[in-house]
């Protein structure tokens, strides 16, 4: 397991050994006691969450707030997303800022994101398998969705943007500036 930083403080990028042969491949893809000794965070992972989506699927900027804020470790199992996370920590140095990062199901990168942060993709492959642990239990009466194309942002998906498809939910997303006093 090789951890790399990224811009935003507490985000990793996560890059495990990949044992390949003539009948495939191997990997150990979450051990607590390496990703504690890399990163200095002990993160009690709690619930497992799994989805397909096609093309053109963006699902996001979701988060839990409060006592409910979860931290995140993402990854593809099949297939390619585009994935962001933005920090929402209040006195952040990077607060409103963002990441992104291509995972796909040959690169096999894993994406901690930690409480705080908004999180969402957007599929680029034909389908894609997305699989993510959390630290925290899902509590409806705690999430909050920012939308994904907040100006303020200004995040791009990769994607044009009349490509996008978004549930009934994520169009009701709000914007950031109207949700600061949630945080």
């Amino acid at each position: 397991m090789k951890i790399e930083s990224t811009p935003l403080a507490g985000c990793y990028i996560i890059h495990d050994t990949v044992f390949k042969d003539s009948r495939g491949y191997f990997f150990e893809s979450f051990n607590a006691q390496k990703f504690e000794a890399l990163t200095g965070i002990a993160t009690p992972f709690v619930q497992d969450n799994q989805s397909a989506s096609t093309r053109g699927v963006l699902r996001g900027l979701h988060m839990q707030i409060g006592v409910h804020a979860q931290a995140k470790l993402v990854r593809v199992l099949e297939g390619s997303v585009l994935d962001v996370a933005v920090d929402l920590r209040k006195y952040s140095p990077t607060f409103g800022k963002s990441f992104s990062i291509e995972l796909t199901g040959d690169n096999q990168k894993q994406f901690y994101i930690p409480r705080g942060f908004a999180h969402g993709f957007v599929v680029l492959s034909d389908v894609a398998v997305f699989f993510y642990k959390c630290d925290n239990l899902y509590n409806k009466d705690s999430e909050l969705g920012i939308m994904y194309n907040d100006p303020g942002l200004n995040i791009n998906w990769q994607l044009p943007e009349s490509s996008l498809i978004l549930s009934d939910k994520d169009k009701k997303n709000f914007h950031l500036a109207d949700v600061l006093h949630r945080l």
